[in-house]
């Protein structure tokens, strides 16, 4: 599985490069890689459980061939999350639960704003005149 997800990975920094027939080739490959994989048995129950998770998400493994805009993994959602852990440590988590709410929620706004190229500051201004974010001011 490890080397399939590592050719997977190779493939994902070229995908926007190339054509749309190309990647469907290349899923197919992936996709015929994978089941003699899927087919064994692990006789560990860590492998049981990686195997039962793989076989649940089957389907999406290589959905960034199919959508070269899709991120082939979630670091982008990782990166998110790391100014709340970093938060939470540094001042040992929150006193309230409506506290750790707005803060999340101008997280989440200020994360999808810059994802669409709007500064925090007019995100939060959008968002307290209950503007979507997700159109232009």
């Amino acid at each position: 599985m490890k080397a399939l997800l590592l050719r997977a990975v190779v493939i994902a920094r070229r995908r926007r490069d190339l054509a749309e027939s190309t990647r469907r080739e290349y899923r197919r490959r992936l996709d015929r890689a994978l089941d003699p994989v899927m087919a064994l048995a692990p006789a560990n129950r860590h492998g049981q459980q990686l195997r039962r998770r793989y076989g649940k998400v089957r389907d999406h493994l290589f959905t960034f061939l199919d959508h070269p805009d899709v991120a082939p993994d979630n670091n982008g959602s990782e990166r998110e999350l790391r100014p709340t852990a970093t938060y939470r440590k540094v001042t040992g988590g929150f006193r309230s639960d409506w506290g750790a709410d707005l803060f999340a929620a101008v997280r989440s706004a200020i994360g999808t704003a810059a994802r669409r190229g709007i500064d925090a500051y007019q995100a939060i201004r959008q968002t307290l005149r209950g503007q979507s974010i997700l159109e232009p001011g």
